[in-house]
C-alpha cells in the first residue's frame, strides 16, 4: 500500500534577477528528496514579481527540468540553443559538464505560472555533454482511463510513453482525476513526489491541499482521488554524496570547487564569454 509519509508546504524566496517564488523542495529542512534537489512553483499574477526574469547563469552537474501552465519563458543557452516554452510546453535541460543559459519571462494576461524541477545525476553522468530538449504541448502524451485524465511528460504509462529522453528512468506524470480513481503503478524502491495545484488530492484517505507536496511510500501502486490536480515525479534515489553551492551540484567538494574556477575562467562551457557578453539574447 502507498501513503503520503510527508507534507512540505513551500517557502517565498527571491532568485534570479528578483523572481518570487515558493520553493518546496531546496529550502531549510528540505534540502533535497534523493534524486530531487529543487522543486519551484513560479506562481505569480504581478508581473514587478517576475518580470526580471533569470538573466545568463551556468550550471552543471545536473538536469533543470520547467514545466509550464501559464505565460512563456524564452530560453537561449550558450550552446546555440534557443526556444520558447508555452503553455502546457516542458524544457528538459540536462547541464552536464556546463552550460549557461537565460530564461526570461513573457506573460499571459498578466499571469506567469510554472514549475522548475532540479534532477540529480549520477556521478559517472555528471560531466557527460549538455542537451536542450523543448518539449512542445502538442508533444506531450495526453490519454484518459477510467476517468482520469494525463499529461504524460517522461516514462512509461499504461502502455503510453512520454517523449522526453531521460539519461535515467523518470515518471512525470499531470494527473487530474474527473470521475475516476488514479491508480498509478510505481516501481518499489523508487522516490515518489506529487505536488497538488489545484484545489486538493488524497492518497489512501490523507489529502493535500493546492500548493502543497507529497512524499509518498510505502509499495505498489499509489491511489489517488480528489477534484484537483497535480504533477507525479517518481525516479530511482541515487545514494551518493552530494556536493552543491548556487547553480552547481556536483559528488564531491573538489568537483564543486572545480565548477566555479571553470566559471570564473570563462572554461565552464563553450561560448562562454561571448553568450555572457550578449547577455543571453544570441
Amino acid at each position: 500500500m502507498r501513503f503520503i509519509g510527508r507534507v512540505i508546504t513551500g517557502r517565498k524566496v527571491s532568485d534570479g534577477a528578483g523572481v518570487d517564488i515558493c520553493r518546496v523542495i531546496g529550502q531549510p529542512g528540505v534540502d533535497y528528496i534523493d534524486p530531487f534537489l529543487m522543486f519551484d512553483d513560479f506562481r505569480n499574477d504581478d508581473p514587478s514579481g517576475y518580470v526580471a526574469g533569470f538573466p545568463p547563469h551556468p550550471h552543471r552537474g545536473f538536469e533543470t527540468v520547467t514545466y509550464m501552465l501559464k505565460g512563456k519563458m524564452r530560453h537561449r543557452d550558450s550552446s546555440g540553443n534557443a526556444g520558447l516554452l508555452e503553455e502546457g510546453a516542458v524544457q528538459w535541460m540536462t547541464a552536464g559538464r556546463g552550460i549557461l543559459h537565460s530564461e526570461m519571462p513573457e506573460q499571459t494576461d498578466g499571469i506567469l505560472w510554472g514549475f522548475q524541477i532540479w534532477l540529480n545525476l549520477p556521478q559517472r553522468l555528471q560531466m557527460i555533454e549538455p542537451r536542450y530538449q523543448d518539449i512542445s504541448s502538442t508533444d506531450i502524451t495526453e490519454f484518459a482511463r477510467n476517468g482520469v485524465a494525463y499529461r504524460l511528460a517522461s516514462g512509461e504509462l499504461f502502455g503510453h510513453v512520454g517523449p522526453a529522453k531521460t539519461h535515467l528512468p523518470v515518471l512525470m506524470v499531470d494527473i487530474k482525476p474527473i470521475t475516476g480513481e488514479a491508480i498509478i503503478p510505481l516501481v518499489d524502491g523508487d522516490t515518489t513526489i506529487l505536488f497538488c495545484f489545484e484545489e486538493n488530492l488524497s492518497v489512501e484517505g490523507q489529502t493535500i491541499e493546492d500548493g502543497s507536496l507529497a512524499v509518498i511510500e510505502g509499495t505498489g501502486d499509489v491511489r489517488l482521488n480528489g477534484s484537483g490536480r497535480g504533477l507525479l515525479i517518481s525516479s530511482s534515489p541515487l545514494n551518493e554524496p552530494i556536493a552543491r553551492h548556487g547553480p552547481f551540484v556536483l559528488s564531491t567538494e573538489g568537483e564543486l570547487k572545480k565548477a566555479f574556477i571553470d566559471y570564473h575562467s570563462g572554461q565552464l562551457a563553450p561560448n562562454q564569454a561571448a553568450f555572457l557578453a550578449s547577455g543571453g539574447l544570441s
